[in-house]
């Protein structure tokens, strides 16, 4: 197997994944995965396709991260694996939708608006 690579965006994280068959080493940005996510529930989060699918030990998976924090930089991650995971077996495409992996998740900031102090807040008003 040659390698199979995707790329996942959530918020402004974009995630590019290249998966070859290997021993389930995981390196984000030539960091290992728990060295870079140090909390288990972005751990989980990174590797929650691999476990859907019983995959956890059959691929290395190396992923460039940049942009975003770290949560939504996990989730890119996932998205991608998925993404990733699909390219190499069309028929884990229902098992990993059902899971909600393959949808890419809309929502980013809003933008902030001329004369506003935010998106949607407005300055106090001042009747006199």
């Amino acid at each position: 197997m040659d390698v199979i690579n995707s790329i996942g965006r959530r918020k402004a994280a974009v995630a590019r994944v290249f998966m070859s068959e290997g021993s389930g080493k995981i390196v984000i940005n030539k960091r290992e995965l728990e060295n870079y996510f140090p909390s288990s529930i972005l751990q989980f989060i990174v590797k929650q396709p691999l476990n859907t699918l019983g995959a956890a030990e059959k691929y290395d998976i190396k992923i460039n991260l940049n942009g975003g924090g770290y949560k939504g930089q996990s989730e890119a991650a996932r998205l991608a694996i998925a993404r990733a995971l699909v390219k190499l077996n069309p028929e884990d495409k229902s098992a990993l939708r059902a899971e909600g992996f393959m949808t890419r998740d809309p929502r980013v900031v809003e933008r902030k608006k001329p004369g506003q102090p935010g998106a949607r807040k407005r300055f106090q008003f001042s009747k006199r």
